[in-house]
């Protein structure tokens, strides 16, 4: 099977509150992923609009199908790549923290919705999802979606791993100083649970004054054997890799960590 070669967008998108200008940051990242033989492009949390909004969330969310949906659809149909990227999502009276993944002709594949809020921010302004393993397939290859402070518990990346996901989508906004996230954990779970891990983060400072938030980059693509194919620095960055299938397998056969569980023995973690 071909590789799936992926392309990790780190940036800001644009001013915190435009999604005119992210959108058109994406479009510019998806022409550069493209020419580069990528067929999937992935953002970062609440790509679209900015991290940093305070009580101007409710105001910015909208609908799955929503006007920013069918903005990145036509960019991913105009530019023959599938793109994930991260939005506020308004579903009735409720908002989310959302990822959503679009196919390379458009069409909406995936969505899901953040189970594991961060901080009193997100705790204030986010309803938790209730869902936490959503996939879809993507040229051949099982694709699986969490956000940020999701993939730092280890059971979220189990239950992906027993459903089957082969990648795993992890839009983020990791601040500092946690680099520690990005340096050690994501490599660590993409060996215990013997898959690849895409983790998309912001970088750059969002917000003033005691508000500030300053995000961490360090964008990377783990794979099963534990290393990292591909790694941003601190700055705004495109980086690629590839999503092998036959590196995946291999890995799985050689590994024992997902044969050698005796589920009978957890019940009590739970």
């Amino acid at each position: 099977m071909t590789p799936l070669r992926t392309a990790l967008l780190q940036g800001p998108g644009g001013v915190p509150g435009s999604t005119a200008e992210s959108l058109a940051a994406l479009d510019r990242a998806a022409a550069r992923a493209a020419a580069a033989g990528a067929r999937l492009l992935v953002a970062s949390e609440l790509y679209l609009t900015g991290y940093a909004l305070g009580e101007r969330v409710a105001e910015l969310a909208e609908p799955a199908g929503g006007p920013g949906a069918t903005a990145v659809a036509r960019i991913a149909a105009e530019r023959g790549i599938a793109i994930a990227y991260g939005y506020p999502e308004r579903a009735g009276d409720r908002v989310h923290n959302s990822v959503q993944l679009v196919g390379p002709d458009g069409t909406r594949l995936a969505n899901y919705r953040k189970t594991h809020l961060y901080g009193p921010y997100e705790k204030a302004h986010f309803t938790p999802g209730e869902t936490p393993v959503v996939q879809a397939d993507l040229d051949g290859v099982r694709v699986g979606m969490l956000i940020c402070y999701d993939v730092e518990f280890p059971e979220n990346v189990r239950a992906h791993a027993l459903a089957g996901t082969e990648l795993l989508l992890v839009p983020t906004a990791l601040m500092r100083p946690y680099e520690v996230v990005a340096e050690t954990i994501l490599p660590a779970r993409a060996l215990e649970s013997q898959l690849y891990i895409a983790y998309a983060n912001r970088c750059g400072t969002e917000g003033g004054g005691e508000d500030a938030i300053a995000f961490a980059g360090l964008s990377c693509l783990a794979a099963p054997d534990g290393t990292v194919r591909a790694r941003a620095g601190a700055g705004e960055d495109l980086v690629v890799a590839d999503v092998d299938p036959a590196l995946l397998r291999a890995s799985r056969a050689d590994n024992p960590y997902l044969r050698d569980r005796r589920p009978e023995l957890y019940a009590s973690l739970v």
